[in-house]
This record gives C-alpha cells, sequence and structure tokens, in this order.
C-alpha cells in the first residue's frame, strides 16, 4: 500500500441534484423547471407541458423522505452532502422580485437535518434546472436579463442560508452548455437551430453570472467559499502522431476555458482566437470584465470517464452514451452505458488541474452507473454490488496518489449517493447508489429504501479516513 493518506478534514459524502430527487414538482408554490418538460432527459425534445411518463415529477420523493434519507446518509458516516437548490422553488418564474417563502422554508428544513447529524452541506446553486419561464420568455441564458434574475436568486440564498452553508458551486458542469444548451443554458432554441454566436453569448453571460456570485457571497456570506463545477474529461491523443497530440489539446482546451477564466478572471488568448475563426463578436462590457475578476475559491468537478481525440475524420468514432462526443479509447474497459473506465486518468486530471491553477479542488462527481439487482440476503433485501465498490475504490486510490503528487483535494462525493433519475436518461434503472430505492422505469415501486454492499464499503472507508482502501490488482 502506498504511504499516502487522505488529509485531516477530508470532506467524504456523496451528491444528488434537486430536479432528480426531489419530486413534488408543483407543491408549496414551486414553479415549472425546464426538467418538468424532459420526460427523456436529453436524448428527446421537450414536451410542452408536463406528462405522466416523467419520473421526475415524482423522483424518489426526497421532498418527503429527506429525514429518512439523510439518516441513513449520517448512518454511513457522510461529511458533507451535495444538494442543488431548485431555481423555480425560491423563485417560481425566475423573474418575481421576491422569494417563495415556502420553497425557502424547505431548504431550512433539510439544513436542520443535515446540522443535526454533523453533516457539512454543499450547495449547488443551478443544476440544470433552470425555471420554465425563464427558458421560453427569455430563451434562457442567451438574454443578459437571466445576469440579473440569477443575482436576485443568489442574493435571496445567500441572505437566507449565508451563515448555515460554507460551501457553494455557482453551476452545474457550467461547460456542458456546448453540448446541452437546453438542459444547462435553459435555452428554448433547439440545438440545431441555435447559432454559435448565441451560444457563446449565453456562455458568456452564465460566465459574468457565476463572477458576480461569487462577489455577491463575499459581501453576504464572508465565511462562505465559492467554487465553479465542471465536466472534468482527460483528452488523450489516439496515436503519438504530433496532429492526435494538437487535436487532444485543442479538444481539452474547449473544457479548460470555463476553468480559465474561473480561476484567472479573464479569457485566455486561445478561447479568443476560436472566436475570431469563428467569427463572433461577443457583447462585452467593461463592467463585464471587472466582475469576471471574482475568481473562485476552489475548483469542483465531475469525473467519470477519458476520451481519445484524433486529427484523422476517418477514426472520429463516438463513444456510446459519450455528452461531449471523442473517439474511445481502445485500452479500456466501459460500463453499460458505454463509458468508458479510465481510475488513472483521474490521478492526471487532479495533478493537471492543479498544477494549471493552484486552486483546491473538489471532487463532487463520480460513480457508477449499473443495472442493480434487488436479491436477498440473510433475510435482507440488499444489492451485491462489487462492481461498484471495485470502480470507486480504484479510483479513490488514484486520487489518493494524487494527493501523494503535492494535489490540495478537498473532498470527494459519490455521484447518486441514493438512487435517482438519471439526468441524460430520465431512466431510474441507471442507478448510483448506496441506497436502492424501489422504483421502476415505468414509475412502479413502493419507493422503500435499502441498503446495498457498498453501503457497509463506505461507511468502513470514512470511518478509516480512506485506510481500508485495497491497491488495483
Amino acid at each position: 500500500m502506498s504511504s499516502t493518506t487522505f488529509p485531516e478534514g477530508f470532506l467524504w459524502g456523496g451528491a444528488t441534484a434537486a430536479n432528480q430527487l426531489e419530486g413534488a414538482y408543483d407543491r408549496d408554490g414551486k414553479g415549472l423547471s425546464i426538467q418538468d418538460v424532459m420526460p427523456r432527459g436529453i436524448v428527446a425534445p421537450p414536451t410542452e407541458q408536463p406528462t405522466a411518463d416523467n419520473l421526475k415529477l415524482e423522483a424518489i420523493d426526497f421532498y418527503d423522505r429527506y429525514a429518512e434519507d439523510i439518516a441513513l446518509f449520517a448512518e454511513m458516516g457522510f461529511k458533507t452532502f451535495r444538494f442543488s437548490i431548485a431555481w423555480s422553488r425560491i423563485f417560481p418564474c425566475g423573474d418575481e422580485e421576491k422569494p417563495n417563502e415556502a420553497g425557502l422554508a424547505f431548504y431550512d428544513r433539510v439544513l436542520d437535518e443535515l446540522e443535526k447529524h454533523g453533516i457539512e452541506p454543499l450547495v449547488t446553486i443551478s443544476h440544470y434546472e433552470t425555471p420554465l419561464h425563464l427558458a421560453k420568455k427569455y430563451d434562457g441564458w442567451k438574454s443578459r436579463e437571466l445576469v440579473g434574475f440569477y443575482q436576485n436568486y443568489c442574493r435571496a440564498l445567500f441572505e437566507r442560508y449565508g451563515s448555515r452553508v460554507k460551501y457553494w458551486l455557482t453551476f452545474n458542469e457550467i461547460n456542458s452548455i456546448l453540448h446541452a444548451p437546453l438542459m444547462s443554458g435553459g435555452i428554448w432554441t433547439p440545438k440545431e437551430e441555435l447559432s454559435e454566436q448565441d451560444l457563446y453569448q449565453a456562455i458568456h453571460h452564465e460566465l459574468v453570472a457565476s463572477a458576480a456570485a461569487t462577489k455577491l457571497a463575499r459581501e453576504l456570506a464572508p465565511e462562505a467559499r465559492i467554487g465553479c463545477m465542471l465536466i472534468a474529461m482527460p483528452t488523450y491523443p489516439l496515436t503519438p502522431d504530433p496532429a492526435d497530440v494538437l487535436a487532444a489539446k485543442q479538444a481539452e482546451h474547449a473544457n479548460y476555458a470555463f476553468g480559465d477564466v474561473h480561476c484567472r478572471g479573464e479569457y485566455p488568448g486561445y478561447f479568443l482566437r476560436t472566436l475570431r475563426e469563428k467569427g463572433i463578436e461577443l457583447d462585452i462590457t467593461d463592467e463585464d470584465r471587472e466582475v469576471l475578476k471574482n475568481t473562485v475559491d476552489f475548483v469542483s468537478f465531475s469525473y467519470y470517464m477519458s476520451i481519445c481525440e484524433t486529427a484523422d475524420p476517418a477514426k472520429k468514432t463516438k463513444g456510446e452514451g459519450n455528452l461531449l462526443g471523442g473517439v474511445p479509447n481502445p485500452t479500456l474497459e466501459a460500463s453499460e452505458w458505454g463509458w468508458q473506465i479510465d481510475p488513472t486518468g483521474l490521478r492526471i486530471l487532479l495533478n493537471d488541474y492543479w498544477e494549471r491553477w493552484q486552486k483546491p479542488l473538489f471532487i463532487v462527481e463520480n460513480g457508477l452507473g449499473a443495472k442493480d439487482q434487488l436479491v436477498e440476503v440473510d433475510g435482507e433485501k440488499t444489492v451485491q454490488d462489487d462492481y461498484r465498490i471495485d470502480y470507486l475504490n480504484d479510483h479513490l486510490v488514484a486520487a489518493r496518489e494524487a494527493i501523494g503528487d503535492g494535489v490540495d483535494l478537498l473532498g470527494y462525493t459519490t455521484w447518486g449517493c441514493i438512487d435517482l433519475v438519471s439526468a441524460s436518461t430520465a431512466q431510474l434503472s441507471k442507478r448510483y447508489g448506496f441506497i436502492y430505492v424501489d422504483r421502476n422505469d415505468d414509475g412502479t415501486g413502493t419507493l422503500d429504501r435499502y441498503r446495498k454492499k457498498s453501503f457497509d464499503w463506505y461507511r468502513e472507508l470514512i470511518a478509516s479516513n480512506g485506510a481500508t482502501l485495497t491497491d488495483p490488482s
């Protein structure tokens, strides 16, 4: 075993999103979000109104069962719990002046439970759930007006919870707007009709809003730490051909740009070149440039897979289920959903991010989606998910080794620590959790909770601060 250990105070936990677990889509004054009309996730166009086949409308009923679920997280020993606040619970349309008190009160209750169990909240302000009204009336983040609406929303959160929440993330996977403009940017214009000019202007508006939220948090919640959140995906050259190496570098630039702005406070030269070559002229004000200088305290990210890139058009095959494109790596195995499994890529990525930005890092999503089977063992229902244990073990070994390399890593929250509705396909059969939820893709099920084998594994891992990890064979 390596002599490297996880630091004292390392934040072990799990991660979720409001639209994937809360349910109660129309209760206590909540307005509709884009997710309420996306019954097939990103694989099909939205509907005009919520439909009965949208599993997210009920999800796993965390809205009523949050105390039960948080108690299970505490039983595992969670030090932190990442959840998002549903924007349309606080501002039902998104453009109101005053927040919905019933929505604020719900998250007060969630925070009460977390505090009771000594679990640190890690809050995502906007996680793929732009209010539907903002999407339809303003075309989402294409409109500069959303910067002001988002600031009003952030102000309500910081004023209400600023003394209770230490860690905030401004936007979930902000770079995903390049590939999923409706889900990520609330842009109602169909992707195939959206111009690059409008897409990049929307990106600029989100980046300005994120920096402005960072500035506002420092005024209203000075003890808080504000982070950005990225999809992290190492991109390797498919061959040693220098043309492939350059193609991989350019593909990584598309994702690095979002972190560079958050960490350095200005657009990098390679990004400005991309705009010039595309003939894009962004509306950037002097005030925007000043606001962007409000850089984040830490960088958080999701990590599920790596990809390859090539300059050879004949070899540009897309990996199954891969939101960001890329070429499958012929040396790696894949999950049931075609996501290539690469623990070493996490160590590479952590070193790259640390060396590039010199900001503390936080792994806020990582996990294995699989079709779990509920079985009975010694009279108890469970899932024998050794495949998940192996996946998490190997990725955490890579994270541990990155710490040994000198990386400042704040914590690790597994994605979907309790089974929830998939963002990409809106299925429940794609399960990530330590806790099995009895609900199926057709909407049937009791919603009862059952501990999987990985539940006890993670509990022991947290209790030992990572000492129970085993080196991959």
